[in-house]
C-alpha cells in the first residue's frame, strides 16, 4: 500500500494498494478509479470478484482517509 500526494488536501491524495506474485503485480486498487483493476488473467478475475463485494470497495476507499490524510504531515 502506498499514498501519492500532490497536495496535503484529501483530494489530491491517492491511495494505492497492489497485489504482487512472483514480483509480478497482478492486481491494484486506486482510490481515484475506485475500484480493483487487474493486470493479469488471474489479477483480472480477482478485481472482477473484489469489485462485486460492496463492503470491500467501501473499506478500500476509506484508507485513503484514515491513512493517507492522517499520515500527510510526516509523507508530504
Amino acid at each position: 500500500s502506498r499514498c501519492v500526494f500532490s497536495s496535503p488536501e484529501l483530494k489530491d491524495i491517492q491511495f494505492i494498494r497492489s497485489n504482487y506474485y512472483n514480483k509480478l503485480e497482478v492486481a491494484r486498487f486506486d482510490s481515484n478509479l475506485g475500484k480493483f483493476v487487474g493486470y493479469t488473467e488471474f489479477g483480472v478475475k480477482q478485481a472482477n470478484y473484489w469489485n462485486n463485494i460492496p463492503s470491500y470497495i467501501a473499506s478500500m476507499k476509506a484508507q485513503r482517509e484514515a491513512v493517507c490524510l492522517h499520515n500527510v504531515d510526516i509523507n508530504y
